[in-house]
């Protein structure tokens, strides 16, 4: 349950979480009832996104892949304020903890290892999307053809708490990526 308290705090199944109104810039609530007893209950609040969310027509993972299964991952790029590396961090992060034998065995019937697919689908920064080099990214995976690559308005830009000229620094910006890479055949 999610809960909004008289005293601004919002309760999610039981855990308060500081909260500020005037941090909401981006949501806009569209339903508000409020209960009130004795024990002076808080409020419960709904909220939804202001941005109307709409699914591109090659999105991935598309229709085209037999899925396997999703690998996830995060980079960041704390100096230097590089989105590509941070997009390469987030890639090698996905698949770094796997191994994926039944391509290479033929654990699965009829399909060998050069029949391998990826798709990627990266959360980036609006303002920094135009700045991703996909090459360098699609340079990260070592085998498997990339069918597809999806840049999303995701990720983020926060401060690093400390401006390093020495290690290409322009500010303090800090740059974190998502990634999600679709294994199929």
């Amino acid at each position: 349950m999610t809960a909004l308290s008289s005293s601004g705090i919002i309760v999610i199944e039981n855990s308060p979480i500081p909260f500020s109104l005037s941090k909401l810039g981006s949501f806009s609530f569209i339903n508000s009832s409020f209960s009130h007893n004795k024990r002076s209950r808080p409020r419960k609040v709904i909220a939804a996104t202001s941005m109307a969310s709409v699914k591109p027509v090659n999105s991935v993972p598309d229709s085209s892949v037999k899925l396997l299964f999703v690998e996830m991952g995060v980079g960041y790029d704390q100096h230097g304020q590089d989105i590509t590396s941070a997009a390469m961090r987030a890639c090698r992060d996905a698949i770094s903890s796997n191994s994926i034998p039944a391509f290479r065995r033929g654990s699965i019937p009829g399909v060998s290892f050069g029949e391998m697919k990826l798709q990627i689908k990266l959360g980036v920064p609006r303002p920094l999307q135009h700045l991703l080099d996909i090459d360098k990214v699609k340079s990260v995976f070592p085998y498997g053809a990339i069918t597809n690559v999806e840049v999303v308005d995701g990720g983020l830009i926060c401060s690093s708490g400390v401006h390093v000229e020495e290690m290409g620094d322009k500010n303090d910006d800090c740059y974190i990526v998502n990634a999600a890479v679709y294994v199929g055949y």
